[in-house]
C-alpha cells in the first residue's frame, strides 16, 4: 500500500508548495532547479509567486487540494516560514488535509518537534549521495526514530541514480516506511552538469535518464519501495492537477480537454450583436474589449455567417491563464 501522500500525487491533489531556494549542500550534481528557483526567496504555490498567505489559500482552492508537498531548496533552512505555511493550510483545511515535506539535511529533534506541532504528516529524507551505503550508525540513521518518536511518519525519496539495498534495510528494520524512488531525470537546470558526469538522456525521452530503470533489478521487489517514472508525473500526477483546476475554474460554455486545458471561443463583437442573434447568456461572457464565448457556437455562426470573424482559445487553467494555442476562425 503506497503513502497517503503519493496517493494525493497520483490523483494530482498535491499543491506543490516551494518554501526556499537555497541549500547549503552545492555538490548535488542532479540538483534539477532552474534559474528561477535556485538561490532564490520567493515562494510559489505550484507556479503561482506567492506574495500572501490568501495566494497559498486561493492556489489550493483552485485545484481542491487534498494535501500539499512542502519543497524548495532545503525547507529545514526556512523553519520558521515552512512551520508557518504548515499551520496556516491545517488551520484552513483541516487535519485531513495531508502534507509532506522532501529535506537534503536530517534537522534534529527540535526542528522535527516543531514540524510535527505545526502539522506536517510526513517526512522524506533525501540523504547525500556520497553517504549512501553507509548511513546505518549515523544522524541518518537517529533520525529516522527521531521523527517518528515526534509524531512524523519517516521515509526517503531519491533519485534513481543506482541501486543501493541499504535503504531496504532501513525498511526491513522499521526505521522507515517506504521508499520513493524518482527516475533519474535531465533538466534544464542540471543538463550540462549531468552531462558532464556521464549520464544521457533516454532514446525517445525528453527528460529520463538512460538505465535508471536498472535500479528495479535490486530494489524493485520490495512491497515498499515505489518507483516513480518520469512519465507517470507528467501523464498522471501533472494531468490530474489541471483537470482538478479545470473542473473549479470552467464557466458553463468551457470545454475541458484530456489534458486538463480549457476550450472557448474569442470574438470582437458586441454583447447586444450577441442579443441580437438570439445567443442565451449562459453561453458567453463579456470582456472589456471581447467576449468569450462557447468556441463550437462561435465557429456554427462563422460558418454561416453571423459572425466575420474570432478565434478558438485553449489555455491553461493555472492562475495566470497561459494559452496553449490559438485557432483562428473566418
Amino acid at each position: 500500500m503506497i503513502s497517503e501522500g503519493c496517493e494525493q500525487c497520483a490523483k494530482g491533489g498535491k499543491m506543490v508548495l516551494f518554501v526556499y531556494g537555497y541549500c547549503d549542500q552545492r555538490d548535488c550534481f542532479y540538483c534539477p532547479l532552474g534559474e528561477n528557483r535556485k538561490n532564490v526567496n520567493q515562494v510559489y504555490a505550484n507556479e503561482r509567486p506567492v506574495e500572501s498567505d490568501r495566494d497559498v489559500i486561493e492556489e489550493a482552492e483552485r485545484m481542491e487540494a487534498l494535501g500539499t508537498s512542502i519543497t524548495g531548496g532545503e525547507p529545514q533552512e526556512a523553519m520558521a516560514r515552512t512551520t508557518r505555511y504548515l499551520s496556516l493550510l491545517k488551520e484552513e483545511f483541516g487535519e485531513d488535509h495531508h502534507t509532506h515535506l522532501y529535506t537534503g539535511i536530517t534537522g534534529g529533534r527540535e526542528n522535527m518537534r516543531r514540524l510535527s506541532e505545526a502539522g506536517l504528516d510526513e517526512i522524506r529524507f533525501h540523504p547525500p549521495f556520497e553517504q549512501w551505503g553507509d548511513l546505518h550508525g549515523t544522524e541518518w540513521e537517529d533520525i529516522l526514530h527521531i521523527a517518528r518518536e515526534e509524531g512524523l511518519t519517516p521515509a526517503f525519496e531519491i533519485p534513481g541514480i543506482r541501486a543501493e539495498p541499504e535503504f531496504m534495510e532501513f525498511l526491513d528494520e522499521g526505521a522507515a516506511d517506504f521508499c520513493n524512488i524518482n527516475e533519474f531525470e535531465m533538466s534544464d537546470g542540471n543538463y550540462r552538469r549531468m552531462q558532464e558526469q556521464g549520464f544521457e538522456l533516454k532514446d525517445g525521452h525528453m527528460s529520463a535518464v538512460e538505465g535508471s530503470h536498472d535500479i528495479l533489478e535490486t530494489m524493485g521487489d520490495h512491497e515498499r519501495v515505489y518507483f516513480c517514472t518520469s512519465v507517470f508525473k507528467d501523464a498522471a500526477q501533472h494531468r490530474n492537477r489541471l483537470k482538478r483546476m479545470a473542473r473549479t475554474v470552467q464557466r458553463p460554455f468551457d470545454e475541458i480537454t484530456d489534458d486538463g486545458t480549457l476550450v472557448y471561443g474569442k470574438t470582437w463583437l458586441d454583447e447586444r450583436d450577441l442579443e441580437a442573434l438570439g445567443v442565451p447568456e449562459e453561453f458567453y461572457t463579456v470582456k472589456s474589449d471581447h467576449v468569450e464565448i462557447a468556441w463550437w457556437l462561435l465557429e456554427e455562426m462563422v460558418e454561416a455567417g453571423d459572425v466575420p470573424e474570432g478565434e478558438v482559445v485553449e489555455q491553461y487553467p493555472t492562475y495566470d491563464g497561459t494559452v496553449v494555442e490559438r485557432t483562428p476562425l473566418a
